[in-house]
């Protein structure tokens, strides 16, 4: 199968390019990008751990796969020793004090992280517009946005700054940005990968998860960074999934996709289209499909952001400059507490906050938020009956293409409903993966729980129909 990583891995081995000389690329491409993904670059450690695989190679040592390959990180990851700054003026000055359990499994299998990379604050955005550092600009177009909130992740991979990346996913942060970017994007299981070590949005849907440019790429970090963990109460131990169980389509019979998501008032012609067109030649391959029924768009969108919010607003109640940030002085210490959030969330953040702490108060928590959780609930139910019908559920990424920069800030209502197609998924807690094919922002593959490996079948099946 088609890999950037295995094809680096046999230059080096085979001493046609030095691992120094990749990562040094790599590093000069970052420096010279006008796209806006970066807010650091490792370039000391990059270079040195290059070095010490070098070295390995020219004693005749063997390396292992990710030996070496140049990765990027989404900017809310701690990594020891670097700048983790949540794109936020609150964090811009703060160092990680340890590493996250993800990406500490990439750094034990040898990648080279090369860059803390530019998203929305506190992953707070569909678009990566929200953020101290710039807005990241469209790999495919600079004057559109490059997807939100892991943006600069999916922009690093597609204009190959870096190998692949590892972004962050609550309510699409991954599988949006891919999709803008025309690249493979997967959130996995709730509790495949450890959440330790991510600054924390919303607990309860947060997923650690790569982005690369090949489904072979995909498979090989998502089983590194796998399994369970003691930091995490979580995770689960799971299988590596093998290269040959997903190249064929044994086990895929029967897809199914929303009727309502396609008969959206929202869904531009376009994508609708062109997503019919998809479901027909997925036919053609003999493959069944079925209409399913599910909750009206809005239902999710409003079921998944009353939780969100209010679990920000708990998450980030401990950033008040006393621990942790940028502490801004003020008469007393209430207004201390007061003047520091204020002058250093951005507005969209701030926005989260409150309405999290609304839904969350008195008079409005049974109402709002114990409704939520029963939806939320619903929601499960509802995937659980899908897929005793169907294999798979097939689903546009977004109802368009992606907006001009500046748009969402205009709109943040409008900025909450492109995640209309992706956040059901992820109150569900299921494998969903975006594809480049088939519609403007790709498609959507979603299995039932903890069945990854079926999403990574019928991926390499759209590649070959589409």
């Amino acid at each position: 199968m088609e890999s950037q990583i295995k094809a680096i891995h046999q230059q080096l081995v085979s001493k046609q390019i030095t691992c120094t000389a990749l990562v040094q690329e790599k590093l000069d491409l970052l420096k010279q990008n006008t796209h806006n993904t970066v807010n650091s670059l490792l370039e000391e450690s990059a270079l040195a751990a290059a070095a010490k695989v070098d070295a390995k190679i020219a004693k005749g040592e063997e390396i292992g796969l990710l030996e070496g390959i140049p990765f990027g990180i989404k900017d809310v990851y701690m990594v020891q020793g670097t700048y983790t700054t949540a794109s936020s003026d609150l964090l811009k000055n703060y160092k990680s004090a340890y590493t996250a359990t993800a990406i500490q499994k990439l750094l034990d299998a040898g990648a080279i992280p090369l860059v803390k990379e530019n998203c929305d604050s506190f992953g707070h955005g569909s678009s990566s517009e929200n953020t101290i550092f710039g807005a990241v600009k469209n790999a495919v177009d600079a004057n559109l946005v490059g997807g939100g909130s892991s943006g600069g992740s999916a922009v690093n991979v597609a204009k190959d700054y870096t190998v692949f990346s590892i972004g962050g996913d609550t309510g699409g942060s991954i599988r949006q940005p891919a999709g803008y970017n025309n690249i493979y994007g997967l959130k996995p299981t709730y509790g495949r990968i450890s959440r330790y070590g991510i600054m924390a949005y919303a607990s309860s849907t947060d997923c650690v998860g790569p982005l690369a440019k090949s489904i072979e790429d995909i498979r090989i970090v998502l089983n590194v960074m796998s399994g369970k963990d003691g930091k995490d109460q979580t995770t689960y131990a799971s299988e590596a999934i093998g290269e040959e169980s997903i190249a064929t389509i044994d086990g895929v019979k029967t897809v199914g996709y929303f009727k309502n998501f396609i008969e959206s008032d929202a869904i531009d012609t376009t994508v609708k289209a062109d997503f019919l067109a998809a479901v027909e030649k997925i036919k053609e391959k003999g493959i069944e499909v079925k209409e399913l029924d599910f909750f009206k768009s809005d239902t999710l969108v409003s079921t998944y952001y009353t939780l969100a919010m209010a679990e920000t607003a708990s998450n980030l109640s401990r950033l008040d400059g006393t621990n942790y940030g940028n502490r801004i002085e003020d008469k007393n210490l209430k207004e201390t507490y007061a003047v520091t959030r204020s002058e250093n969330f951005s507005e969209e953040t701030k926005r989260r906050v409150v309405g999290g702490n609304q839904v969350l108060s008195q008079g409005f928590s049974d109402a709002i938020y114990l409704k939520g959780l029963a939806l939320r609930d619903q929601i499960a139910e509802n995937f659980e009956k899908d897929f005793q019908e169907v294999d798979i559920i097939l689903s546009p990424v977004t109802p368009a293409a992606p907006p001009v920069i500046g748009d969402s800030l205009k709109d943040p209502l409008a900025m909450y409903l492109s995640d209309e197609y992706t956040v059901g998924f992820s109150l569900g807690q299921l494998p969903t993966l975006t594809v480049p094919q088939g519609t403007v922002t790709g498609l959507q593959i979603t299995a039932a729980k903890r069945n990854e490996e079926q999403v990574l079948k019928f991926a390499n099946f759209l590649k070959d129909t589409l």
